[in-house]
């Protein structure tokens, strides 16, 4: 969520020392831009900041296409091993690329090269949506291609096609609304497919330690969280977000508590109280 800008690099590296001091893994923006500039590798290099918790390298599924076409990953791969991560997470952002300028509009082929990377990459791969959900039949097959997580990403959170299209030289004849509540909810693919094979983090419209609690009933391994953090580092630096680090854990144990549930493993195994329109818009996730 903090690439390709000058702004995003203090960013990523407040967000990692609260990683640190938290305990908790932390993933960088896109690293399309050090790709392009090798010169900003200090902006990224977030090991000697956040020595003992998982860091995670962030890239374009997009971008895939064209590091293959260059040397087969292998620039991809040796940056990757100087960064000192823990594994790079690959992101699909089909939406978002349609309305941004200049975005990279030529899909052809990228099932192919996303499990040719998750193949030859020297390190596990998280392959994540960007606010509107991965279907269960893509999760199966990234799954079997040998992603180490799959990240559903779903829509509630920020939207990045919204987003994209509010720029000043985005498309004159598309505001991008009729696309303001499209994708699946979070909720809905984690209840979909969470469960499976414990191999699903959840991330998209996580706001509160309550959301974090609920996600792991679904069956998620794992919740991410980018804006409220976001905003908190922009308002008060490392100090901020560890305070609402705080605050998140205190509700999440407050809702496990109340659940009856000593452990994560406990929660992912609690009874569920779903609503019958829920019930319903899972049945139709589920024939996808």
């Amino acid at each position: 969520m903090t690439g390709g800008a000058e702004a995003s690099y203090a960013i990523n590296k407040n967000l990692a020392r609260a990683a640190q001091a938290a305990n908790i893994a932390v993933g960088t923006g896109s690293m399309r831009i050090l790709l392009e500039q090798p010169a900003s590798f200090g902006d990224f290099h977030l090991r000697p900041i956040a020595p003992d918790v998982p860091i995670f390298s962030n890239l374009g599924a997009q971008q895939l296409l064209a590091e293959k076409r260059r040397d087969g990953f292998k620039t991809l791969c040796e940056l990757n091993k100087k960064l000192e991560v823990d594994a790079i997470a690959v992101h699909l952002n089909p939406g978002q690329e349609l309305y941004q300028p200049n975005g990279e509009r030529d899909f052809r082929g990228l099932k192919n090269v996303v499990a040719d990377f998750i193949e030859q990459a020297n390190l596990p791969v998280i392959i994540k949506e960007t606010g509107f959900g991965i279907a269960p039949d893509e999760v199966d097959f990234l799954l079997q291609a040998g992603a180490a997580y799959v990240d559903v990403a779903g829509a509630g959170g920020t939207n990045w096609l919204l987003v994209e299209a509010q720029q000043p030289v985005a498309n004159p004849l598309d505001d991008g609304e009729s696309f303001r509540d499209w994708g699946w909810p979070t909720a809905l693919l984690l209840a979909a497919v969470g469960h499976a094979n414990g191999r699903i983090l959840a991330s998209g419209g996580v706001r509160t330690g309550l959301d974090v609690a609920k996600a792991l009933a679904l069956g998620a391994h794992s919740v991410g969280m980018a804006l409220p953090l976001l905003r908190a580092v922009n308002t008060g630096g490392t100090d901020a977000v560890l305070t609402l680090l705080a605050s998140i854990e205190q509700t999440l144990k407050t809702a496990m508590l109340l659940s009856g549930c000593v452990n994560a493993a406990a929660l992912r195994n609690a009874p569920l109280d779903a609503s019958a329109n829920f019930e319903y818009r899972l049945n139709q996730v589920r024939l996808v």
